[in-house]
């Protein structure tokens, strides 16, 4: 599953998700909004106001969401083939 991080600078949760999936040994991909702009863009179509947003397959959240990484670091591993 691929897991992206929407992040910007100083943010102080955004840097708490981060750490909490490296701890987890989770695979993740990070987007700096304050570097691409039309990624904040994207996030406020689809509903989002607040980082770090969250997007794991089908899964999606916004701010620091312990519950939710817990739940992507026990969920079954699906081999790439």
């Amino acid at each position: 599953m691929r897991i992206t991080i929407y992040t910007r600078n100083d943010c102080v949760q955004c840097h708490a998700t981060k750490r909490a999936m490296e701890s987890r040994g989770l695979e993740f991909e990070m987007v700096n909004v304050d570097l691409v702009p039309d990624a904040a863009d994207e996030l406020r179509a689809m509903g989002f106001r607040q980082l770090p947003v969250v997007v794991a397959g089908e899964t999606q959240w916004s701010g620091f969401r312990p519950d939710m990484i817990n739940r992507l670091h026990t969920a079954p591993r699906v081999a790439s083939a």
